[in-house]
């Protein structure tokens, strides 16, 4: 399974930005896919996950009510839509799959098989 991750840039605070995650696997829709991202001098941390068969969504409580998950099955693609963007948001986020994970395992790097190469994400203030 290779992913690819997109959309990261330079924004101002309060503003927005879509990242996407096109992975090219046959089964794209038994593949949960999750976000996380890693600041400078910080350890990663989780962001949203959209579970595969069925797209139940899970979001860190940091995130909460500005970024919204999304998956289009067809186009095996999963977006993140970030909204009212902090520079606390400011990090390089990368997208994850796995088929395998049950609802406890999605907020757990570890417990995913595939990972993208990352995009940048800055938010000035």
């Amino acid at each position: 399974v290779q992913l690819q991750a997109s959309g990261g840039g330079l924004v101002q605070a309060g503003g927005s930005l879509r990242l996407s995650c096109t992975a090219s696997v046959r089964t794209f829709r038994t593949y949960t896919i999750g976000w996380f991202r890693q600041a400078p001098g910080k350890e990663r941390e989780f962001v949203a996950a959209s579970k595969g068969n069925g797209g139940t969504t899970f979001y860190a409580d940091s995130v909460k009510g500005r970024f919204t998950i999304s998956r289009d099955n067809a186009k095996n693609t999963v977006y993140l839509q970030m909204n009212n963007l902090k520079p606390e948001d400011t990090a390089v986020y990368y997208c994850a799959a796995d088929n395998r994970l049950i609802t406890s395992s999605v907020r757990s790097d570890y417990q995913y098989d595939y990972w993208g190469q990352g995009t940048q994400v800055t938010v000035s203030s």
